[in-house]
């Protein structure tokens, strides 16, 4: 039987990040680099991955690569996944961690939704990811340790509490509906791609969005706080790893108790 730290190991693979300049991307790369894997890097261009991908190397000693490519980019999309082969030899996890900020004033009002906005939302949170993963599938299946790992969002998973999320503060209908569906696209590739590729998906607790937003959510969640990217490493490095070798087609909520109620 192996051991723990055999299991949680991940040398020798390679894991790609989307969104991998935010604050959240760049905990999950230093989370797979720590643990011993080469990390690509997408995120827009001038984003600062590079500076991500420096940190990397210089603290862990790992390959690390940068992908600058839009995520409306349909075309730079497909080659992601090729991109990292060619480069890093392999891929093994991919993290579908691209978001947009929550949209301003009033998100929470539906006759003020443009069809812009919704069109948007649905395309960079939900079809590039599709289209991302569907791109991966052979390298993934290849790996015979393949791993997707869908960042959600708590109003893609349950009802928000309108009382705790003000103007903006809650995100869009459009954002909603789009985290939603990432949740339910975790589902059916979880079933279509077994057995050789695993597919979960982590739903973090609110950050940090203002004091207002953060007393009224931390008054309502058991844990008495609002989530930090620290919080989500453990859980992504479980389910990259051969520690959940066994689980698929879950979705992980990190949330401090919210939806417990």
């Amino acid at each position: 039987m192996r051991t723990f730290a055999a299991l949680a190991s991940l040398k020798g693979r390679v894991a790609l990040i989307t969104g991998a300049a935010s604050p959240l991307g760049r905990a999950l790369a230093e989370t797979y680099a720590e643990l011993g894997a080469a990390v690509a890097l997408l995120d827009r261009p001038d984003s600062g991955a590079e500076d991500v991908a420096r940190a990397l190397t210089d603290t862990y000693g790992v390959l690390t690569t940068v992908i600058p490519v839009d995520l409306a980019d349909d075309a730079g999309v497909r080659k992601v996944p090729q991109r990292v082969v060619d480069t890093c030899g392999r891929l093994d996890i991919l993290v579908l961690n691209a978001t947009e900020e929550p949209t301003a004033t009033k998100a929470g009002v539906v006759e003020e939704q443009g069809i812009g906005a919704w069109r948007s939302a649905l395309e960079t949170q939900l079809t590039a990811p599709f289209l991302l993963a569907q791109q991966a599938v052979p390298a993934l299946r290849a790996s015979g340790k393949g791993s997707v790992i869908a960042i959600g969002a708590l109003h893609g998973a349950i009802g928000l509490d309108w009382r705790v999320f003000e103007d903006g503060e809650g995100g869009s209908i459009a954002e909603a509906a789009a985290a939603g569906g990432l949740l339910q696209m975790t589902r059916w590739l979880a079933t279509s791609l077994a057995p050789h590729v695993r597919v979960n998906a982590i739903v973090p607790g609110l950050g940090d969005r203002g004091a207002a937003a953060r007393r009224r959510y931390t008054a309502r969640t058991p844990l008495g706080r609002v989530a930090g990217e620290e919080d989500i490493k453990g859980a992504a490095a479980f389910l990259a790893s051969d520690l959940s070798a066994f689980v698929t087609g879950q979705c992980l909520m990190i949330d401090g108790g919210w939806s417990a109620w």
